[in-house]
């Protein structure tokens, strides 16, 4: 059994933690916020509730950085479950507040590739990869679950479809009964009524005739 196979049968064992290390690759700033163009951008990486790394070799923009994930200020973050977390990019401004590069909801299940490697990019902020190997069978694990719920959703839907179309049929047979009962019924009147008058018609000519019954 491979070490993927084994990570993805642990992580799928309830109450099971796995821990999931997040290292950075490589980075990659198209942009620094700084009013002086000449000064150094200080980047960090943050968490919500969680310290911030600082990329202390990232200090100039149009540059490519590449990380062995070995790095004193490594890693940047750990998963120790499916749920994600507020992350991103900031740059420190001593005369404001940080400026943001950017901030979005980091999870493990972005990482879909079979290397662990997630990227993300920012227009004309950053470009970024993110190494988690452990993360891939979490994100599988979170895939599956999602398409087994999708596929819930869809067979339940079709049922949904399949029960309101009988409804209708059912609606539409009763109905038609129901006009077809009421049209006898109408037919029936019309012909007593018919009848009728063809016996008082007759009651009217024995009576022109002097045919009717003597007393």
């Amino acid at each position: 059994m491979s070490v993927w196979h084994l990570l993805l049968f642990v992580s799928c064992v309830p109450g099971f933690v796995i821990s999931a290390v997040v290292t950075l690759d490589s980075i990659k700033i198209y942009n620094s916020h700084e009013w002086l163009k000449t000064s150094k951008p200080i980047v960090y990486f943050y968490c919500k509730r969680e310290n911030k790394t600082h990329l202390p070799d990232v200090k100039e923009v149009n540059v490519s950085y590449a990380f062995k994930g070995e790095e004193s200020w490594q890693p940047l973050t750990e998963f120790t479950s499916k749920k994600c977390k507020r992350c991103g990019f900031y740059e420190e401004d001593k005369l404001k507040s940080d400026d943001v590069f950017d901030e979005w909801e980091f999870c493990p299940s972005d990482f879909v590739d079979s290397d662990g490697k997630y990227r993300r990019i920012k227009d004309k902020e950053f470009d970024a990869t993110f190494l988690c190997p452990q993360c891939v069978p979490l994100a599988a694990d979170s895939n599956s679950a999602s398409g087994s719920y999708n596929r819930g959703s869809k067979g339940m839907h079709v049922a949904v479809v399949i029960l309101i179309s009988a409804l209708v049929s059912t609606v539409l047979i009763l109905g038609i009964v129901v006009v077809f009962k009421h049209w006898q019924k109408k037919k029936r009147e019309q012909e007593q009524a018919r009848f009728l008058k063809l016996f008082e018609d007759g009651d009217d000519i024995e009576d022109e005739l002097g045919l009717g019954t003597v007393i």
